[in-house]
């Protein structure tokens, strides 16, 4: 398993969003970070990326373990992480990661 190295404190802080059957987004992130460590409190869909919603299309993720995503370029503006429901609603919990 590789290290990870969380983001600066200041500026990449770790941000919770609770989702149901509709999505729920965190509050968006300066470009920098490689990647992001995603922990669901109850089975999700999640997306990852610049205006990004999630959707049942989305990347599943299992309760209570952290998956890390990279965080895809886009068009080099804020990103968010978004999450919807598999059955019961939850918590999202994000954190700006680099590999190094």
């Amino acid at each position: 398993m590789e290290l990870l190295n969380p983001a600066s404190q200041a500026g990449f802080v770790g941000r919770t969003v609770a989702y149901s059957g509709t999505a729920g987004s965190t509050s968006t992130w300066n470009p920098g970070p490689q990647g992001v460590l995603v922990t669901v409190t109850t089975a999700a869909y999640v997306e990852v990326g610049v205006g990004v919603t999630a959707t049942v299309a989305s990347t599943y993720v299992p309760a209570n373990t952290p998956i890390p995503f990279v965080v895809p370029p886009g068009n080099g503006g804020p990103w968010r992480v978004s999450a919807i429901r598999v059955a019961d609603s939850g918590d999202c919990y994000a954190k700006p990661i680099n590999k190094q």
